[in-house]
């Protein structure tokens, strides 16, 4: 029988084969040590390791990345845990980001090295849990926007933890994006049964996924659905409803939005005629616009009908669960989408 493993322990198992390989990799974010991460990714990894290599930080995101690029700058490999993505607007956190970690290696020539990787976890935890409007948002279009940074956005174990292990062994910074959602599959049964996708078979020896490189999770001939993170899953769910009524869809999983892997999806478009990009974050500016606007400029030739795009509402994330359903995308939006343009 397969090994299978969730988010959180695929994530745990990459930091810690790789702390082991390598005596440069080190840890350090708010309540990553002692306490193990608030969604327990880098769980019992201070005891194995010590506070040397794991450490808490204070609340500061501008010092936590300051401190990365720092260490990094000096010969090591920091992963750096921003507790939610939200709060990369704090304390100086973005200029150290875009200022600093992404321009380092162009403004020098080449000659720096920085090897940062910054884990932030993103999204809606909606039916789980509510996060509200500053602990729910999805700000990976943020960062696609900047030269100099590698964007990866795993949507499953397996993928998440090759993804972690290629970040971490390579010389650029990378923003490695965590759908929140994610981590809570093995303690909420329902979540389970409702996205059985969203835990995998894991291999336990050391493998690493190559950047820009898109996975193909499921193939079909009517339309292509492109998604990221958890609204791949959302897209596995639609597309298993959709095939009861005769409507075959093909899903590609992006994996990383920098480098982003064009080929692939363009390729998928040619076959099908028709394109729905789905993401989780606001509609307007977001990451579904960017892949649309590659479609229209390399495939438009081969398109039946227009793109659709699926994303979450222009509105801060509510906290009642009602209306949160309502401003993220659910798998009937992705339904409705593909029959109207299907044309069943």
């Amino acid at each position: 029988m397969m090994r299978e493993l969730d988010f959180s322990a695929a994530i745990n198992e990459a930091l810690r084969q790789e702390m082991r390989r390598d005596q440069s990799v080190i840890i350090f974010g708010e309540d990553v040590g002692f306490f193990g991460g608030l969604f327990k990714c880098t769980d019992h990894l201070q005891k194995e390791f010590g506070e040397k290599r794991v450490r808490d930080t204070p609340i500061s995101e501008g010092a936590i990345i300051g401190a990365a690029i720092g260490a990094a700058l000096g010969g090591l490999r920091p992963v750096a845990e921003i507790q939610f993505i939200d709060f990369v607007g704090c304390n100086g956190a973005m200029d150290q980001i875009f200022n600093q970690m992404a321009k380092m290696r162009y403004m020098f020539g080449g000659t720096l090295k920085v090897p940062v990787v910054v884990r932030a976890p993103c999204g809606s935890r909606y039916p789980v849990a509510s996060g509200a409007a500053q602990h729910s948002q999805s700000l990976e279009a943020w960062f696609i926007h900047v030269p100099g940074l590698k964007v990866v956005t795993p949507s499953t174990p397996y993928d998440a933890k090759g993804l972690l292990i290629t970040a971490i062994r390579g010389d650029d910074p990378v923003m490695f994006i965590e759908h929140k959602l994610l981590y809570y599959v093995r303690r909420v049964p329902t979540l389970r049964e409702k996205y059985p996708s969203m835990i995998c078979h894991v291999p336990e020896e050391e493998y690493t996924i190559p950047f820009g490189q898109a996975d193909v999770k499921r193939e079909g001939k009517d339309a292509t659905v492109i998604a990221t993170m958890m609204m791949v899953h959302k897209a596995i769910n639609a597309a298993n409803q959709l095939a009861k009524e005769g409507i075959n869809i093909e899903i590609i999983d992006l994996r990383t939005l920098v480098p982003l892997d064009k080929r692939t999806m363009i390729n998928s478009v040619k076959k099908t005629g028709r394109a729905i990009v789905v993401s989780e974050d606001c509609k307007t500016g977001g990451v579904a616009s960017e892949i649309a606007s590659i479609i229209m400029e390399e495939a438009f030739d081969y398109l039946d009908a227009p793109i659709k795009r699926v994303s979450g509402l222009d509105v801060p994330i509510p906290y009642s669960p009602i209306l949160e359903a309502v401003a993220v995308p659910q798998e009937q939006n992705i339904i409705s989408i593909v029959r109207g343009i299907v044309g069943k």
